[in-house]
């Protein structure tokens, strides 16, 4: 059997994640496309030199990462830590219309209104096609608060990097952890990134559903894609309502408990299923929902937002600091032992992953590469019982040759 090109192996395999920096690294030989599961994947235009497929192996994160070393601040489930607290944006527009407590986009608006970015480099919806995400670049608080909120579909928004990099002005990057974390590998490649981007920020990720999942939420309305005029998956409130406008003028809304929690998440990326870095570690900054407990779970009842903010480099805490001083956010300090109350899918995530990925490798399949991620240490606190029946369960969906989605 003739062997797959590497893009082909990546996709194939379920380890793309669908950032895009193959697009382009490479020049545009390879391009960006929705596949038959409702996924962003490279689709090669002509082949790859020796030299593209070498500098893909090394920036790819799906293939794999690595932290360039370890630190004593590194926790074992939460990654570099410099510092944890809780915060939101002081804006009010900022809090109420971003996700969780608007926090990222307070940051960004300072960056923007201190001149030490001239632009911000994030994703929003299309507004050609509202289901779609696309690249967008922000020069100020409106455009800001235009793209706040969570999208949750696929994006690529590392596919134009290089032509960014080459243009006048430095920017801030806004991307899931796989794509800070692509960004942080091809920084090693191009000393241009660390004199373009000199912050980059995150959000904790619970996955990416593929497009299939936004229409099955139409579904539910009996709504069609080209019915739409708008489509906000949360936002304006905390943790806010997916919201459908129709270009008639009808509204439809539904809870985040029910948007995510029953449709939404049972549509993600084979390669989600096996992250341990759904916390950004590669990020200076990152945020997500401090959720609130209740009977021990997050509770999902609208409620001002706030905001989980951890710094993991010190240009991230510089950053946080002048942000708050200048009175851009409000923040407090936070017990790291407090996160796993707020985000408890993240804590067992990254303690089951070691064992999904020994599952893989023993069946023969492709699997990612993880070094100094502290994946033994956080399988152990994961407990033997509940591993085994991870790994156990994936030899069984692989022998049974169940695909797993998003490939």
């Amino acid at each position: 059997m003739a062997k797959l090109p590497l893009l082909e192996t990546i996709s194939a395999g379920g380890l793309c994640t669908g950032c895009g920096l193959c697009q382009s690294v490479t020049g545009g030989k390879a391009k960006m496309a929705f596949n038959q599961h409702g996924f962003l994947r490279p689709v090669l235009l002509q082949p790859l030199t020796p030299a593209d497929d070498t500098l893909v192996r090394a920036v790819c994160p799906g293939l794999g990462l690595t932290h360039a070393r370890e630190t004593a601040s590194y926790h074992p489930l939460w990654g570099p830590l410099v510092a944890v607290r809780t915060g939101y944006a002081l804006d009010p527009a900022l809090r109420h219309g971003g996700s969780s407590g608007g926090a990222i986009s307070g940051l960004l608006s300072y960056l923007l209104e201190s001149g030490k970015v001239d632009y911000v480099l994030h994703i929003g919806a299309s507004l050609s096609e509202p289901l779609i995400n696309e690249i967008k670049l922000s020069h100020n608080r409106a455009e800001v608060l235009a793209n706040a909120g969570s999208r949750y579909a696929p994006s690529a928004p590392l596919t134009g990097i290089d032509a960014l990099l080459a243009r006048p002005g430095r920017f801030a990057f806004v991307g899931k952890p796989c794509d800070v974390a692509a960004l942080r590998k091809y920084a090693q490649h191009n000393p241009q990134v660390n004199e373009k981007v000199p912050y980059m920020l995150s959000f904790m990720c619970a996955g990416v559903p593929s497009m299939k999942g936004t229409v099955a939420i139409l579904k539910r309305f009996d709504v069609q894609p080209d019915e739409v005029r708008s489509f906000a998956y949360r936002g304006n409130g905390w943790p806010g309502m997916t919201r459908v406008e129709t270009h008639a003028g009808a509204v439809h809304e539904t809870d985040y408990a029910t948007s995510w929690g029953t449709v939404l998440n049972r549509h993600l990326q084979a390669r989600c299923k096996i992250c341990p870095d759904g916390i950004g570690e590669f990020a200076d900054v990152v945020c997500a929902d401090a959720w609130y407990g209740k009977d021990g779970y997050p509770d999902f009842a609208e409620q001002e937002g706030r905001s989980l903010v951890i710094s993991r480099t010190g240009q991230g805490e510089q950053l946080l600091a002048e942000a708050t001083a200048a009175g851009y956010l409000s923040v407090a300090p936070l017990d790291v032992d407090e996160i796993r109350k707020m985000q408890p899918y993240q804590e067992n995530r990254k303690q089951m992953v070691l064992a999904r990925v020994l599952a893989l490798r023993l069946m023969g399949r492709p699997a990612p590469a993880y070094h100094r991620l502290r994946l033994q240490r956080t399988a152990w606190m994961g407990g033997l019982k509940a591993n085994a029946k991870n790994f156990l369960g994936m030899v069984k969906r692989l022998a049974l040759n169940r695909q797993p989605s998003g490939m």
